[in-house]
């Protein structure tokens, strides 16, 4: 496996970023990749470790050890080959991936794991460059019809495994833009969105309809939810037109802190804030855009939406920045022992608060303060955990300076009216209800409906969607033809 001693003769090597002052003046990606003998090193430090449990750390079940291996002896192709044959969208996961497999590498017990998630940027960005990415139509069509709810990657990755297999598949998003929150959550500067747009274009000559300005089924009224429809499709016309509907959308019900003063102005939920600069990069003209400039932008969420939104106002010009987070600040390291190899609790740290960001940990918010209707400041306590419960520090209460306050503390459920309107089964959450098995899995109490992605499981990431649509394809086309030859 690569070079056996590998993984005690060389360190791990992380990917470059470009400096600070540089970066936080455009929304363009700024990391730096691997180069070939930096990308063989890491190859060479995998482990022959007997039980790569780096396979099931990953949720497409990556099989990383043999493409470690291919890029130790440079056989770059075979690499490629390796990676697609698990994972739809690499230069997606490559990107904007946690990597719980790194977490989970058997090297990472007492060292530094293999730089997994480098490797896979690394092998996809060679794919692109040298061609190898093309399209794969079916050789036969079933003339089964296929209508896909939402454009995320979950049902990216499953439409393009249903065209694949032969049926004709139309894929549904109401917004002007194929990607779901990769394409209006992402900012630009973690993925720029030409990966996006390769992929559509793939999937176009793999056979899959793209309709986009299309809302399936309806948005309650007042929802805050972005949607740039122009037509509207109802479920039953869907459930006529089509032999099966698979709905991928994502949760995107925004969890709002109802306390005293949320109506002033200039609070807002990060999903209004995040697409409107998306699309200004794309080339859109936004009306009264959302912006930081001079500000004092406070985050509300200590997760990765809210980095996201750190890194925005920083690019705005931003006077300062601080995120909160509810709970205690995490250990600098984790107990390895305790958790590997599971995801463990630690503190992380993203190349957004690199880049300016005060963190603020155990702080709630009780109260907005304005004045003429605009949000100028917040009222706080520090709050203790005690049996599970949450405690008011006495004392701690002070006022904080905000002149723009950005909600990211997550999402609830999908929009329940659009599951409402199929007459789907919901779990206690607010997901639809759905299970995994083998067989069967993904369909829902409605005939020839089925739900995958966010819109199943809930708020997650991006490789839980791609394996969600992957798999939801597989049970899709064996509920079609009466089996299947697609991979889960």
């Amino acid at each position: 496996m690569g070079k056996i001693t590998g993984f005690m003769e060389y360190e791990r090597v992380e990917e470059g970023y470009r400096p600070i002052a540089e970066r936080v003046k455009h929304h363009k990606e700024f990391v730096i990749a691997l180069n070939d003998e930096q990308a063989k090193i890491q190859g060479a430090r995998c482990m022959d470790c007997g039980t790569p449990f780096c396979n099931s750390g990953c949720p497409v079940n990556n099989i990383i050890p043999d493409f470690n291996d291919l890029v130790y002896r440079q056989d770059w192709q075979n690499a490629w080959a390796v990676l697609d044959s698990t994972n739809n969208f690499p230069e997606f996961t490559g990107r904007i991936c946690p990597a719980p497999c790194e977490e989970a590498c058997v090297l990472n017990v007492n060292d530094d794991p293999v730089g997994i998630k480098s490797l896979e940027h690394a092998i996809i960005d060679r794919a692109w460059q040298q061609g190898w990415v093309a399209p794969r139509p079916a050789k036969i069509r079933t003339g089964k019809k296929v209508a896909v709810v939402g454009s995320g990657p979950a049902g990216m990755a499953a439409a393009q495994q249903l065209a694949r297999a032969g049926h004709d598949v139309t894929l549904f998003e109401k917004n002007d833009r194929i990607g779901g929150l990769l394409r209006y959550g992402i900012p630009d500067f973690k993925m720029e969105k030409i990966h996006i747009d390769r992929r559509v274009e793939q999937m176009k000559a793999e056979g899959v309809t793209f309709r986009t300005g299309v809302m399936v089924g309806k948005l309650p009224e007042g929802s805050k939810v972005i949607n740039w429809a122009k037509e509207t499709v109802t479920p039953e016309e869907l459930q006529k037109q089509f032999d099966a509907v698979l709905l991928t959308g994502g949760a995107e019900q925004s969890r709002d802190l109802p306390v005293p003063g949320r109506d002033l102005d200039g609070i807002h939920f990060a999903m209004e804030f995040l697409p409107q600069q998306n699309k200004i990069n794309a080339g859109d003209k936004v009306k009264g855009q959302i912006r930081a400039d001079g500000k004092h932008v406070i985050v509300i969420g200590g997760g990765d939406t809210g980095s996201d939104c750190v890194g925005t106002s920083n690019r705005h010009g931003a006077a300062s920045v601080t995120q909160f987070e509810l709970m205690p600040q995490p250990p600098e390291e984790e107990n390895k022992p305790l958790t590997w190899p599971y995801w463990p609790y630690k503190l992380r740290s993203s190349s957004s608060h690199e880049e300016g960001c005060e963190r603020e940990f155990a702080i709630a918010t009780k109260e907005f303060l304005g004045e003429k209707g605009k949000v100028t400041g917040l009222k706080t306590v520090r709050v203790e955990w005690k049996d599970g419960k949450m405690i008011e520090v006495p004392g701690s209460e002070q006022t904080l300076k905000a002149d723009l306050v950005l909600l990211a503390m997550g999402f609830v459920s999908p929009v329940a009216t659009i599951l409402d309107g199929f007459g789907i089964e919901k779990d206690a959450r607010g997901n639809a209800k759905a299970g995994t098995d083998f067989i069967g899995g993904y369909a829902t109490n409605v005939a020839k409906v089925f739900a995958a992605g966010d819109m199943r499981r809930g708020q997650s990431l991006v490789v839980w969607a791609i394996r969600e649509g992957r798999q939801a394809a597989r049970s899709v086309d064996e509920f079609l033809m009466g089996f299947s030859d697609l991979p889960r």
